[in-house]
């Protein structure tokens, strides 16, 4: 029996019809059930209240480490990554990530195969097994994933706050663990670490310091049972909650400017201050209200003078790193090579705004505003898939009451200016932490951070010192923003007509078409719009593409000011480069929509250069591209792959050579000549009733086309963009290599790509059942026995409709030839399972895929996206994932084989394959002496992409032009 079935309410969202019980078990587990009879899913996630800051001294990254075991094996299901096969192959997915007071390990899967799922992640904290063979293997998973973090600023500069705080607390602690820390030094005192695992599970691991979500689709009272019966034995030792000693920042960490040297090209600027942690006042919200007034972006705002004068191009302000004990607010802004040079400045126009709210007291219209925002946001908010929502929650419950768990701290109520005030007050120049990353400090500092090797260097920054730095700030006109005009007051569904259950194709001209899905599932008052221009002078050239990129980049920038207060109410904008022209999508409340989408229309058809902001852009813009060698390495692999493929894309090193002698004048010259030729493919969902829908594109059609003097004309069916994709050579396997870009970067990584087929119903149900069954194996074999590398995947892959799978490694361990011939073993070795493969095991494969497929979309973001990729490749299959039931019921095992033996197996007679490699600073030899033989292998070289590309025939697009589009 339950210790506790308490009548808590718990507050909920007006749209949310799921039921919620708070229960209580008699090992002092306290759980919360939900029960949705409409998912697909079920998920759980157990939060535990013990993290990094318990890590013993000299054992850095053992919590961490201790996530990473549990996934292994129990006393009840001993054998090994059973748990995570028995997710896989039940359409589910597990994960785990351990934060610095908690560590929390969740999981979904098919609602049928719950039970048996939920019995094996109970057994976690039960009674696992940690045997020594996978302790020494999971040690050096660890390192990888360290590895896979070393040249990450947001990592580095992490570490590098930590560092930089009393090395008493436990924020000073490093907290990932390596091998070092979790092998070398312990073995080095006499310590065996995995005794000291079960050690520190064993005293830590208390079924008090748990708290347990479970979402189903099953009564409460079923719910309540399972759970019962699943966890009652997990121990409870009433262990103490740990405490957190104070405030980690002492005086000798405050008054301080530290400048750093990031691995990226750029500036960026984190001032930073110790403050009372909000969650202590969480129904009044300063820190909430605080962050909207720093981080805001209208007229009069510190960004807006920023941006005005050319020195920043992002801030945002708000509270992180918190507990109950301590809490830090953070304002990072991005910062120009301008920018840079008047760091003192901006620092001091940024207190000129916090003494500007300082002394003009609390303003309640403006906490009414937030509140407003944040009670429809609540009330009105998306449905999520259930695992995110189970792991937001759980998160939620050590720190709130129960009627709260669902809101946290999302719902600023009780409008208190005393605890504003208080808070604003913190921020001060006695208390602040100024961190100042730049390349250009390179060769200037005198310390080094010990775990991720960070150059830096600290220096004292004075009262009187800041006190200057104010009064040379820039004298502007700060001011507090005007009331937001786009706060949503029609919150009303509108009546729909017609069945809806699939995008309907309501209009088509020769400039453009519309596609319409009215919103019949799930019922908010909110639209999503896309209008995709298509416009055939973006991607004649190198040029063409990234002056079409810095286009949209500026048409953001000018909407910036105007359209900051649409996203702070819910109506959210993009406008972005894509393959064929660019694209605008806007998402939200659709009360005031149309207002902010004949905004984004007018600003495109009246686009003029302003050169202030196009050399702010460009800027950015090569930074980016400069920093493209500092991607890890299986993203380079990636974009190898797909340079490779997609015929007609422009390599980022051409770009590079070209943006700087780009200037403002060319863009001026370009796009007219962009926008001269222009089909508007346009897809309008949600709460929009058909006529709406028409008008808004007939209103776009008349602001492009029908001017006095137009500004677009139609395309011909010729000048239609399509993408199209190389169509490799069957029984012919290909490989690319290529050392990494980042020369400090030691690892390596693979990208094996097998290339199956163009959408095909039958072909695509087994290619996504080899996946499935696959993927768990192979992870198992490639990331767990063997050691690979943290970064281990099988997946599919779809380039407009060309469909294939891929195995994605990156390593220290091997380089990408040996990587590649452990794939090949893998294969092998998968055939014979394949074989051994029962009936019944089939069947349940089958069936996870078809529960997976049955599932529904959540919210009208997911449905958009799946019918907008039926739109964009061509295909139209808007049934798609009800015809491939259709097919996954009359497949065979033999169907299943038939596929592998003809594309996918070693030497399959069909087989297409390409092999990326690229080659990290640890194989540097190895990618030599690769360079340097002569291939006698059966794999065909591949020297220069473009030549390849060019000598490879072509899969046909499913994209006619005008009047050939599939119905």
């Amino acid at each position: 029996m339950a210790v506790g079935k308490e009548e808590v309410e718990i507050l909920k969202p007006r749209t949310d019809k799921r039921e919620y019980r708070r229960i209580v078990l008699p090992n002092c587990l306290e759980v919360l059930l939900i029960s949705d009879p409409e998912t697909d899913k079920a998920a759980a996630s157990m939060d535990v209240s013990v993290g990094s800051f318990s890590d013993p001294e000299g054992l850095e990254g053992l919590a961490h480490f201790l996530e990473h075991m549990l996934f292994y094996a129990s006393e009840k299901y001993p054998l090994e990554d059973s748990y995570s096969k028995y997710i896989t192959e039940h359409g589910g997915s597990t994960n785990a990530f351990t934060s610095s007071e908690n560590t929390n390990y969740y999981f979904d899967v098919n609602s049928d195969s719950f039970e048996e799922a939920l019995d094996r992640f109970a057994q976690f904290f039960i009674k696992p097994l940690m045997s020594p063979d996978a302790t020494t293997r999971e040690i050096k998973a660890v390192d990888s994933e360290n590895q896979k973090n070393l040249l990450s600023d947001g990592w580095r500069i992490f570490q590098l706050q930590k560092h930089l705080s009393a090395d008493s607390h436990p924020f000073h602690k490093f907290s990932t663990g390596n091998w070092d820390t979790l092998e070398v030094r312990p073995k080095a005192k006499g310590l065996d670490t995995r005794r000291e695992l079960i050690k520190f599970y064993e005293e830590n691991y208390s079924a008090n310091l748990m708290h347990l979500v479970v979402y189903w689709k099953e009564s409460l009272d079923k719910i309540q049972s399972l759970v019962e019966n699943k966890f009652h034995a997990i121990r409870n030792t009433d262990r103490g909650c740990f405490h957190c000693p104070g405030h980690p920042c002492t005086s000798e960490h405050l008054q301080i400017l530290v400048k750093s040297v990031p691995i990226k090209q750029g500036h960026k600027l984190r001032i930073i201050w110790p403050i009372t942690p909000g969650i202590r006042h969480y129904k009044e919200g300063p820190c909430r209200y605080i962050s909207h007034l720093i981080g805001h972006e209208g007229e009069g705002s510190v960004f807006y003078i920023l941006k005005t004068l050319g020195w920043a191009t992002g801030l945002s302000a708000g509270e992180g790193d918190w507990n109950y004990e301590f809490s830090f607010f953070k304002v990072a802004i991005d910062l120009t090579d301008a920018g840079h040079e008047h760091m003192e400045q901006i620092v001091g126009l940024l207190f000129k705004y916090i003494f500007l709210l300082q002394k003009s007291g609390v303003s309640k219209w403006i906490f009414d505003e937030i509140s407003a925002i944040c009670e429809t946001a609540f009330h009105y908010q998306d449905k999520i898939p259930p695992i995110d929502f189970v792991v937001k929650v759980a998160s939620n419950m050590e720190l709130y009451p129960p009627k709260d768990w669902l809101v946290a701290s999302s719902l600023p109520s009780n409008f208190s200016p005393g605890t504003i005030q208080m808070v604003l007050e913190e921020l001060n120049p006695k208390n602040v932490r100024i961190f100042w990353e730049s390349t250009k400090f390179e060769g200037h500092t005198d310390l080094v951070e010990p775990w991720y090797g960070t150059a830096y260097s600290v220096e004292k920054v004075t009262g009187s010192l800041l006190q200057k730095w104010i009064e040379t700030a820039p004298n502007e006109n700060l001011h507090l923003p005007e009331p937001n005009i786009f706060i949503p007051t029609d919150l009303s569904l509108k009546e729909m007509q017609g069945k809806g259950k699939q995008p309907l194709l309501l209009r088509k001209s020769s400039f453009s078409s519309l596609w319409y899905k009215p919103d019949k599932l799930f019922l908010t008052p909110k639209a999503y719009v896309i209008i995709d221009f298509n416009c055939p002078y973006t991607s004649q050239s190198p040029e063409a593409e990234v002056l079409t990129y810095i286009f949209t980049r500026l048409l953001m920038d000018y909407l910036n000011e105007y359209a900051y207060d649409a996203q702070v109410a819910g109506l959210y904008y993009g406008i972005t480069h894509t393959d064929t022209g660019f694209q605008v999508i806007v998402v939200g409340y659709n009360h005031k929509m149309r207002i902010l989408l004949d905004t984004i229309v007018g600003k495109i058809a009246q686009f003029e250069v302003k050169e202030d902001r196009f050399a702010v852009i460009k800027e950015t813009v090569m930074k980016e591209y400069q920093n493209f060698k500092f991607q890890q390495p299986y993203q380079q692999a990636m974009y190898y792959c797909s340079l490779i493929l997609e015929d007609h894309s422009w390599p980022w090193f051409e770009v590079l050579e070209i943006l700087p002698h780009l200037e403002a004048g060319d863009l001026g010259k370009f796009s007219p000549v962009m926008l001269s030729k222009a089909f508007l493919e346009c897809y309008v969902a949600g709460n929009i009733d058909s006529n709406e829908a028409e008008s808004l594109v007939q209103h776009i059609e008349d602001v492009f086309y029908r001017g006095p003097k137009p500004i677009c004309r139609p395309l011909f069916p010729s000048e239609h963009l399509t993408k199209r994709i190389i169509k490799l050579e069957r029984g012919v396997s290909h490989f690319y290599s290529v050392e990494g870009l980042n020369p400090s970067d030691e690892n390596s990584a693979l990208v094996h790509y097998i290339q199956v087929h163009q959408d095909d119903l039958l072909l695509n149900v087994k290619l996504q059942l080899f996946a499935l069954v696959a993927k768990q194996p192979a992870f198992h074999q490639l990331r767990s026995v063997e050691q690979l590398g943290y970064i281990t995947v099988l997946r599919q892959r779809n380039d407009s409709g060309i469909r294939g799978v891929q195995f994605i490694v990156q390593s220290t361990a091997k380089d990408p030839r040996q990587i590649d011939l452990r794939i090949e073993a893998f294969l092998k070795v998968f055939e014979s399972k394949l074989d051994e493969m029962t009936n019944d095991e089939f069947r349940d494969n089958v069936n996870a895929l078809i529960d997976m497929k049955l599932e529904k979309h959540k919210n009208l973001r997911e449905e958009s996206t799946f019918y907008w990729r039926e739109i964009v490749d061509g295909t139209l299959k808007f049934d798609r994932r009800e015809s491939e039931i259709a097919a996954l019921k009359q497949l065979t095992k033999q169907d299943l084989i038939d596929l592998f033996n003809d594309y996918i197996k070693v030497g399959a007679p069909w087989k297409k394959m390409l092999s990326v490699h690229v080659y990290g600073a640890l194989h540097s030899a190895e990618y030599k002496e690769a360079n340097e033989e002569l291939t006698q292998s059966p794999s065909i070289r591949i020297d220069d992409i473009f030549s390849f590309r060019r000598s490879q025939p072509l899969y046909g697009s499913f994209k006619g032009g005008l009047g050939h589009m599939k119905l």
